[in-house]
């Protein structure tokens, strides 16, 4: 590694002319000016900050950010890094988005601008000073400062396992010799990525139930301590927690609030969108009542075309989107896509048995699917699917039913 060649005097010296000639290029990002930040004052020469910073309010910030800032007054360097940024311009950005094959890059950025970038959001910022030696700061700094080289800034993105949080907590455990590693690795996790996936998007509800329905059983397994380290929070809890690390088996020295902000950190905010997930259970039980009276006299006003209609296209719209599922599953490298037993409920052998001689299969179908789903987690634990089953079931049924019940009557009458 880069830190590796750079041991020797010479080699620092020539490592941080380096370190000041890129951050000289970087660009500012916008700051709040009316914002009164709490930092630290500077109390030794070298000083390596975790920086986390909360959850915002917009989706794609659900779950927190993080970076280490670095305070060395001899080399002029005031500077966050961190691993969260990716280039629309990029090649072939939108063909890496779609196979999942994302380039993000890790860049610094002067720390003040950037944190007051993060207070203007509303977003509390906290800090804790890492309790290095000498060597393991050089070890740390020389990791970055290698890595927001141009050659060297890009990665490969992966949700949970390769993020802008799981690369400042190998950078701290690189620092720290793998002491960090070798004590969470077989540390069991608090909850799984679904767990935590759950728990920080359920407030805004399409987005929660498009990720519920996209991510299949590989964010249900058990994981450790280290593999929750995908969100900042849990790096930050852990380092203020950790015993046997850094100078004297303590590795936070210190601690302060940058910055309040509007929501705790690890907390998650109730939202005035949740009563949907009421609204929406009723008004599909309301319509899976409707349905079943379809081809009773009571009812016959509901056995037209619209009906059918409606019923295809959301079928339709089950296949379509199972398709999908399928295609991501075998094409793409979103890893956590497949295996997905949401293909119960969007099944794409619904497209195929829309026609009238199919459609009592298809009811049967949509049924048999409903319950494999319905029972494979409190049996067998494989995939938690309860809300998608919710919102999506009850609709499957009612429309399968009125194109059977519809088709039934047809014949009965010819």
């Amino acid at each position: 590694m880069f830190s590796a060649r750079a041991e020797s005097a010479v080699g620092r010296y020539l490592l941080t002319r380096v370190l000041l000639c890129l951050l000289s290029f970087f660009p500012a990002v916008a700051t709040s000016d009316s914002l009164t930040l709490d930092l630290p004052p500077l109390q030794e020469q070298q000083e390596a900050w975790l920086i986390t910073i909360a959850p915002g309010e917009i989706y794609w910030q659900r779950f927190g950010h993080n970076a280490i800032w670095l305070r060395e007054p001899g080399l002029e360097l005031d500077h966050t890094f961190n691993f969260g940024y990716f280039d629309f311009e990029q090649a072939h950005f939108l063909k890496r988005f779609v196979t999942g094959r994302m380039l993000y890059q890790a860049l610094a950025f002067d720390a003040q601008s950037e944190l007051q970038a993060y207070a203007g959001e509303g977003r509390a910022i906290r800090a804790q000073r890492l309790n290095l030696s000498p060597e393991q700061y050089e070890r740390l700094r020389d990791h970055l400062v290698w890595h927001v080289q141009p050659p060297n800034r890009d990665y490969l993105y992966d949700y949970y396992l390769d993020n802008c949080s799981t690369r400042i907590r190998d950078a701290i455990d690189l620092a720290l010799g793998g002491a960090l590693s070798g004590a969470t690795r077989q540390q069991p996790a608090a909850a799984n990525f679904r767990d935590h996936t759950r728990r920080l998007t359920r407030m805004t509800f399409w987005y929660y139930l498009g990720l519920e329905s996209v991510l299949g059983m590989p964010v249900d397994h058990a994981i450790s301590r280290w593999d929750e380290m995908f969100l900042p929070e849990i790096v930050a809890e852990t380092v203020a927690s950790s015993e046997g690390m850094g100078q004297q088996g303590v590795l936070t020295k210190e601690e302060v609030l940058i910055f309040p902000g509007q929501m705790e950190h690890g907390a998650v905010t109730r939202s005035s969108t949740e009563w949907r997930y009421l609204v929406a259970a009723l008004g599909l039980l309301l319509v899976l009542g409707v349905s079943l009276k379809a081809g009773s006299g009571a009812m016959a006003g509901l056995r037209n075309r619209l009906t059918r209609g409606l019923a295809r296209s959301w079928l339709l719209l089950t296949a379509g989107l199972g398709m999908i599922l399928v295609v991501f599953w075998i094409f793409t490298d979103h890893r956590v896509v497949a295996p997905n037993l949401n293909l119960l409920l969007f099944n794409p052998l619904f497209i195929f048995m829309l026609g009238r001689r199919l459609v009592r299969p298809l009811f049967w179908l949509v049924s048999a699917s409903g319950v494999l789903a319905l029972l494979q987690w409190p049996l067998l634990g494989w995939q938690y699917a309860v809300d998608v089953l919710a919102l999506v079931l009850p609709l499957n049924m009612a429309a399968s039913w009125v194109l059977y019940r519809v088709s039934t009557e047809n014949r009965a009458m010819a």
